[in-house]
């Protein structure tokens, strides 16, 4: 089981984060989803806990959806792809203010790795946007389905990692080579005595990732390394002209 703590969620999370600005700033609570990500087994038993902090009761409707990472880590939503079994304990719920509500959920598909998200549409904050809308919240719970063998030292390559002291970004390329699904726990970038580390990322079954990062140390990069749960990759930097 993978770390989910450190994640993963952020890239998840963008396409909500203004609904959360304004409900934060109208009721200085937020509504809660946990955990964020859940690495289960197939077929899969899983739970989900919506918390309400607000002072309302709130209506929450609940939706599965597929999804696709992109190269550079951008995220599009697509219907939930029929090779995956879905069981929902509930579609549609109401949790009273200062409560929680659990949904449970069975999980199955033709071919693993797998993966899916199950959104909650939180409605009856008390608040109306600028435009006189009803404020909706959407929080994401993701699901991966994976086999019990994972991704071996072998499958993944680091294609390129260069300085560019021009924008002073650390660019990486890496790719997965194998059908199997894991996670770069962290990225470390070291250079002599001082060593910054970064959030990791998701790496999906035959596909590439192209990260960039900001670099803050005083002195030029040297080396990057990828940590993941079993293994460690690492590559020297190369400098952009």
């Amino acid at each position: 089981m993978y770390s989910i703590q450190r994640v993963v969620a952020r890239a998840l999370l963008v396409s909500t984060c203004w609904l959360m600005i304004v409900v934060s700033a109208v009721s200085a609570r937020a509504q809660t989803v946990r955990p964020l990500i859940s690495e289960l087994g197939n077929p899969a038993r899983g739970r989900v806990e919506y918390v309400n902090d607000s002072l309302v009761p709130l209506n929450v409707l609940v939706q599965a959806q597929g999804f696709r990472v992109s190269e550079s880590g951008d995220i599009s939503y697509m219907p939930l792809e029929s090779s995956i079994h879905l069981k929902l304990s509930a579609t549609s719920f109401r949790i009273p203010p200062k409560q929680s509500y659990y949904l449970f959920y069975e999980a199955e598909t033709d071919h693993s790795p797998a993966w899916f998200v199950i959104y909650a549409t939180f409605s009856g904050f008390a608040v109306r946007s600028q435009e006189g809308m009803n404020v909706r919240l959407e929080l994401p719970h993701t699901v991966y389905l994976l086999p019990k063998k994972g991704m071996s030292q072998e499958d993944v390559v680091i294609r390129s990692a260069a300085y560019d002291p021009a924008t002073n970004k650390v660019v990486v390329d890496v790719e997965n080579t194998a059908n199997a699904f894991d996670r770069v726990l962290s990225t470390v970038i070291h250079a002599g005595k001082h060593n910054q580390e970064v959030p990791g990322f998701p790496i999906f079954p035959q596909s590439r990732r192209h990260i960039e990062y900001a670099w803050t140390g005083s002195l030029p990069p040297e080396r990057v390394q990828l940590e993941f749960e079993h293994f460690k990759l690492e590559k020297e930097l190369n400098r952009v002209p």
